[in-house]
């Protein structure tokens, strides 16, 4: 796929220039970084899900031992009531010398009897509550869990494109005598910053030169929303293992006023994400063979600026 992308780069039998190289390399890779990161969303979800389905089980066992002993309760009462009848506890209560006058003792007893299956009718509800929940639960789970094994089958694909384009991308270089990186040069972050922003720019700085692999969150590899992820876990800060989620996270902020640790966004579908270090440079996880590194944010089509926390 990508040696025909690129022998066709330029008419008749012209070497491709680095520029051409690189240009069509990212064109075939803005196709598969939206799958992605779709995988992401979805594995990220299914994860969360699964967690929430495991409280729910954890919050529903209580709720179920004390309907099955209200329920075994109720037996034995209803199975001596059938057996000795109502006269053996009324006998009980006039032979118990209280000064307490019978009606008042019934009355006592249906108190006690009423609370009792108020109580039981409360546990019955919440447990019923948590069910149907659970139930809505591992249906959605149930889905996901299709579309993740989907995707997970299309890794394969993914990859095997993965690696013909670095095949093509190391063959060209070759040829050109070229090995090195699209990445700029300048300081990390580019303007000193304290706070969460500086702990997670400080983070996502010294990941710098370690390589990109798709849907990897650290420490020893990133994709793109991975790094930002990573980054900002450094902070005490949560974020979701996809790019739209992340920018749906955080609050949007124009860029003039963009800041250092700013989440920075790139393409219409919001596919690729980076972090802001000032100067209009970014440190991101670009694409496969290409580590982290630092690029100016005009190198791809800017959308816009969002600030965590």
């Amino acid at each position: 796929m990508a040696a025909g992308v690129l022998s066709s780069a330029v008419p008749g039998h012209a070497q491709p220039t680095l520029a051409q190289i690189e240009d069509e390399l990212d064109a075939q890779w803005r196709k598969l970084e939206p799958v992605i990161e779709q995988y992401n969303k979805v594995h990220s979800e299914l994860k969360a899900n699964r967690k929430k389905s495991a409280e729910l089980d954890e919050r529903i066992r209580p709720l179920a031992l004390q309907a099955d002993l209200a329920a075994t309760e109720i037996g034995e009462v209803a199975n001596r009531y059938y057996r000795t009848g109502p006269s053996s506890e009324f006998n009980a209560l006039l032979k118990s010398g209280s000064p307490t006058s019978l009606a008042d003792q019934l009355m006592v007893l249906d108190r006690i009897s009423s609370q009792r299956q108020q109580q039981i009718a409360a546990v019955l509800d919440a447990r019923d509550r948590y069910l149907s929940e659970k139930q809505a639960l591992d249906a959605l789970i149930a889905r996901q869990q299709a579309q993740d094994e989907e995707l997970a089958a299309r890794r394969k694909t993914i990859d095997a494109d993965i690696e013909r384009l670095e095949q093509a991308r190391a063959a060209a270089y070759q040829t050109a005598g070229y090995t090195g990186s699209s990445g700029v040069s300048g300081p990390c972050p580019a303007v000193s910053v304290g706070g969460a922003a500086g702990t997670a720019l400080r983070t996502a700085c010294a990941q710098i030169g370690k390589p990109y692999v798709w849907g990897a969150t650290g420490p020893n590899s990133f994709d793109c929303s991975g790094l930002t992820q990573y980054a900002w876990a450094s902070a005490g800060v949560q974020l979701t293992h996809f790019t739209g989620s992340q920018w749906n996270q955080a609050v949007p902020v124009g860029r003039a006023e963009a800041l250092p640790g700013d989440l920075v966004f790139f393409f219409s579908d919001l596919h690729h994400v980076g972090m802001y270090i000032g100067n209009g440079l970014m440190v991101h996880a670009p694409r496969a063979g290409q580590p982290v590194q630092i690029e100016n944010i005009d190198h791809m089509p800017l959308v816009g600026f969002r600030r965590v926390g």
